[in-house]
C-alpha cells in the first residue's frame, strides 16, 4: 500500500498498485473502500508506475468533480420542477439528493421515500429535456405518493408532457430491445444501498489505449 499525495489534496490518497503479466498495454484505476486501486502491466518501471498512478488519480479526481456538478445540477432541476408543478406539496416534494447512476438496468429512475433520495438512469443523458424532466418529476411525485395508483397520476397531470414523455420512453425501450419501465421504481432501501454501482463499490475504471500505455 502506498500513499500518494496530489497537489490539490490536503491528505495523501491511499493507493494500491496491482501489477499483472497478462496486462500488456492498459492501465486502469478504481475506488475500493478507502483506497484507489491501480492496475498496470508488470513490466512497468518504478518511474512509469509513479507517473501512471498520479495520472490516474488526476483522472479519477476530474471524474468526481464532473459527477458532483452533474448531481448538484440535477437536484436543483428537480426542486425547480417540484416548485412549479407540485406547489401544493412543497414540503413533501423536496428530495434530499438526486444523482445519475449507471446501473438502472430495468428502470429509468428510482426513489427511496425513506431517505428522500432519487436516482436517475444515465441512459437518459442526451434525451430531450422534457423527457428528463418527466422522469425527474415522476420520481419526485413518489415522495408524495409511493404507489402508481390514481392519486399518483393525478399529481403528474400538472406536467403537460407526461403522456408524450411516456410514449417517447416506451419507443426508445422498444427500439433498443430494452425492458425498461417507470413501474417498480420505489424502494425501501436507504441510499447507501439503493442504486450503488457494482455491489456498493464506487467503480471508476479507466482503460487507456495502446498508444497511451506502451
Amino acid at each position: 500500500m502506498r500513499h500518494v499525495a496530489r497537489k490539490s489534496d490536503a491528505e495523501p490518497t491511499p493507493v494500491e498498485v496491482r501489477r499483472s503479466k497478462r496486462r500488456r498495454r492498459t492501465v486502469s484505476a478504481y475506488r475500493e473502500a478507502d483506497r484507489v486501486v491501480v492496475l498496470m502491466p508488470a513490466r512497468f518501471s518504478r518511474a512509469e508506475e509513479q507517473e501512471w498512478v498520479r495520472r490516474m488519480l488526476d483522472r479519477l479526481a476530474a471524474r468526481d468533480r464532473r459527477t458532483r456538478r452533474g448531481d448538484e445540477e440535477l437536484l436543483e432541476r428537480g426542486r425547480r420542477l417540484a416548485r412549479r408543478y407540485l406547489p401544493d406539496h412543497a414540503a413533501q416534494a423536496t428530495p434530499a439528493s438526486v444523482r445519475w447512476v449507471t446501473n438502472q438496468n430495468g428502470r429509468w429512475g428510482s426513489c427511496t421515500p425513506l431517505d428522500r433520495t432519487i436516482r436517475i438512469s444515465s441512459r437518459l443523458r442526451g434525451m430531450p429535456e422534457w423527457v428528463i424532466d418527466y422522469v425527474l418529476l415522476h420520481e419526485i411525485a413518489h415522495l408524495v405518493v409511493a404507489g402508481h395508483g390514481p392519486p399518483f397520476w393525478r399529481l403528474l397531470e400538472a406536467y403537460p408532457r407526461t403522456e408524450r414523455a411516456r410514449g417517447y420512453l416506451e419507443g426508445v425501450a422498444a427500439t433498443a430491445g430494452l425492458d425498461l419501465t417507470d413501474d417498480n421504481d420505489v424502494t425501501d432501501l436507504p441510499d447507501d444501498l439503493a442504486g450503488t454501482d457494482v455491489a456498493g463499490t464506487d467503480l471508476a475504471g479507466t482503460d487507456l489505449t495502446d498508444d497511451e500505455a506502451r
